[in-house]
Parts: structure tokens; sequence; C-alpha cells
């Protein structure tokens, strides 16, 4: 689908919508808007629009420029379906800012065939470590 734009301008965020839906999901129903407010601040942000009206979201965290963290991916339930989740991650990996990144992380329950198009494989052999709190 070529129906949608992707922008990195967060004028054209609509924080309300993206907090509430991304406080709706698995990962991050233990959030609040300042939370959300403060990781969307610290990342570079993709943002899908369907005739100015945002219908995606994702963002990607770290030092940008050896390491990077894509999060928060995610679709309006409208307009899944339509590649909007694929073009985010692609824009991202594609972001100016993002070129020298070489390590490249996230964490999925059940997007695994979505990240697996772009190289993502899950982390084996012991030298990935994860400290949740």
């Amino acid at each position: 689908m070529t129906g949608f734009e992707i922008s990195f301008d967060m004028a054209r965020l609509d924080f309300q919508a993206t907090s509430e839906l991304l406080k709706a999901t698995y990962w991050g129903r233990q959030r609040t808007d300042e939370i959300n407010r403060r990781a969307f601040e610290n990342s570079v942000c993709a943002i899908a629009l369907i005739d100015g009206r945002q219908a995606g979201f994702a963002r990607a965290s770290g030092d940008r420029a050896v390491f990077a963290r894509i999060s928060d991916v995610i679709v309006w339930p409208d307009h899944r379906g339509k590649g909007i989740g694929k073009a985010l991650v692609q824009a991202l990996l594609d972001h100016p800012d993002l070129r020298s990144v070489s390590a490249w992380m996230l964490n999925t329950s059940d997007a695994h065939d979505l990240y697996a198009r772009f190289g993502f494989r899950p982390v084996t052999g012991g030298n990935e470590m994860r400290l949740d709190r």
C-alpha cells in the first residue's frame, strides 16, 4: 500500500492517542503518559500518517552510532494489514541518524515474522544479557 506517509516530525505525533494505545498493549501496560513522553523524547520516532491522521508509530533508542533498539511498533487497529508496520521498521533502519548502527535489538512476543523479514533473528549463544526491573 502506498496510501500512507512516514514522518519523523514530532509535531505531527498525536501523543495522547499513541500513549493510550501503547498503554493498552502487553508491553506498555505499566507505563504512564510521563514515561511515554520521556521515552519518545529520547528516541528517533517514526509516525505513519494517512491523510494527515496518525495510523502508526515506532521508535528507536540507543546511542545513534553503533547500537539501537526498536520499540513500540504499533499500528492503529483499523489500519493493520496495510504494510504500515513494515514501513515503520524500514524507515527506522534507513534513518540518516541511524545509518552507522551495526547492532540492532528488539523484543517481541508475537511479531517474529515481521522482524525476520529484515534479518532479525532470535538471540542465542548466551552473549546477550538482560535485566528486567
